[in-house]
């Protein structure tokens, strides 16, 4: 039986975050908001006699992405007119970048499950205006909201380097970080911001032909892309498997049935008859300019993954999770900033902080939204560093934080939290438990180790768990020693 491994590659189309759109100045606002068809113009309408003019602003934004992944950036790059009809394309053509694209010849490093990098290579990012948005109906009708039509898109496109679902997961999620951490996209795909296109081959295992391939079209979570491909690379090797073989063809995605439904025969670059955009001038960057615009780049995240590792000590796998979002790194940062020790800032954010936010469906981007500050991490930490609390009264200290900010140290005072090292208290604590358990207390005496374990555990529920480990250790351990003589 013929193994089979997939070729896939990856366009992302990411909506940059300008103020204004592509070619006209009609405001970007947040297309799952707004009232439909309230912010467009003649220009993003497609009427006849308008005038593109190009947004500064996005083209600067396409180049630091392209620097980001290391690509080159040409001398110019030119618009194209590629013609299609669509209902949510007023103009029967959408004006995009073919022959001269803005950036090309650049790549993206994925970790993989082994701990080893893989590197993904990165053909082009070209920009685009977007496309309205389309409300299907159910009954046979579709509705069409034109405030997104015309908003800078900047399209991604890898080269086929990707052998998994796992591996185009990684690939995706690594994109959708770097473009975070440059601002120019908040990669929120719930609302559309950032879709995902997975082009997809089978081919038996060690060959290095590239079959037909299929597009699976708009794909608009990680998850969703995730699923279609594994559908899709099962649906061709069940057609290779058949005689019948792969027909390139565009895709589409039914997310609730799980489902690949194909959509139309993919066209070819032939089929939208590109053409120069006749509306627009060649775009012109000059070294100078590159150079300025790479100067700008912020600490990118394999960057920053470097320095939590070198800086702080921190495990690769921790600091990968810590600087996925940038609003994460930068809540982990400003932690530290206010005084808590690295290590335990990591666990307790990756465990008890993100343990509450997963409750609530939070997703990690949201962590500034939370009512735990920075500053109330590394109070709370600080307390438990110095002994005042233990780390189980800690995590109660935060479910308040969580439900209602405030500061720790006030909260464990209000509450009476604070950890209890005086010998007197926890002295009675122990005197009442090894009373309580005669029978326990025979079997540690009669070397039954795992019994002291039980009475320790008794102790701390007895002191409600604010008893000083090593100091109730000491004491109960001197208490059964007693016994013994």
């Amino acid at each position: 039986m013929t193994t089979y491994e997939p070729v896939i590659g990856l366009e992302v189309h990411a909506e940059l975050l300008t103020e204004s759109k592509m070619f006209c100045a009609c405001a970007v606002v947040d297309s799952t908001q707004a009232e439909p068809n309230t912010v467009t113009c003649p220009v993003c309408l497609g009427m006849p006699g308008t005038l593109p003019v190009i947004n500064a602003r996005a083209i600067e934004m396409g180049v630091r992405v392209g620097l980001a992944l290391g690509c080159e950036i040409p001398a110019f790059s030119q618009f194209a007119r590629k013609n299609y009809f669509y209902p949510d394309l007023p103009k029967g053509y959408q004006i995009s970048q073919f022959e001269y694209p803005l950036a090309v010849r650049g790549h993206v490093d994925i970790d993989l499950p082994d701990g080893s990098t893989k590197r993904i290579g990165v053909t082009r990012a070209h920009l685009e205006e977007d496309a309205g948005k389309l409300t299907h109906t159910g009954s046979g009708k579709s509705l069409v909201d034109l405030n997104r039509a015309g908003v800078p898109l900047l399209e991604i496109v890898s080269e086929p380097d990707m052998r998994s679902a796992e591996e185009a997961e990684a690939y995706a999620r690594k994109l959708r970080s770097i473009i975070q951490y440059l601002g120019v996209n908040h990669g929120d795909m719930s609302k559309g911001v950032l879709r995902f296109e997975a082009n997809i081959s089978v081919r038996p295992a060690g060959s290095t032909e590239l079959r037909t391939r299929t597009e699976v079209k708009n794909l608009n979570s990680i998850r969703s892309m995730m699923r279609a491909i594994e559908k899709e690379v099962e649906r061709q090797i069940r057609l290779w498997e058949s005689g019948e073989g792969v027909k390139q063809a565009t895709l589409g995605w039914d997310e609730d049935r799980g489902q690949i439904l194909i959509q139309r025969i993919k066209e070819s670059a032939s089929d939208y008859r590109y053409f120069p955009e006749p509306d627009l001038p060649i775009v012109r960057m000059t070294e100078a300019e590159v150079e300025r615009l790479r100067a700008s780049l912020p600490e990118l995240p394999d960057a920053r993954q470097a320095r939590f590792v070198r800086e702080y000590g921190l495990s690769p796998a921790d600091a990968a999770t810590l600087v996925s979002e940038r609003a994460v790194a930068d809540y982990y940062e400003a932690a530290l900033a206010a005084g808590a020790d690295p290590q335990p800032a990591a666990n307790f954010l990756l465990g008890e902080v993100f343990r509450r936010m997963n409750a609530e469906s939070l997703g990690r981007d949201q962590i500034g939204a939370i009512k735990v500050t920075p500053e109330a991490l590394a109070g709370l930490l600080g307390l438990v560093r110095a002994g005042t609390i233990t780390l189980t009264t800690a995590k109660k200290v935060l479910d308040v934080l969580y439900a209602e900010g405030g500061d720790p140290a006030a909260i464990v005072q209000a509450r009476g939290l604070a950890q209890v090292s005086d010998e007197g208290p926890i002295v009675a604590a122990i005197e009442a438990v090894l009373a309580a358990n005669p029978k326990e207390v025979a079997g540690v005496l009669a070397g039954q180790d795992k019994l002291a374990k039980f009475l320790m555990g008794q102790v701390m529920r007895e002191l409600r768990g604010r008893g000083e480990p090593a100091t109730v250790q000491r004491l109960l351990d001197a208490a059964l020693e007693k016994r013994r003589g």
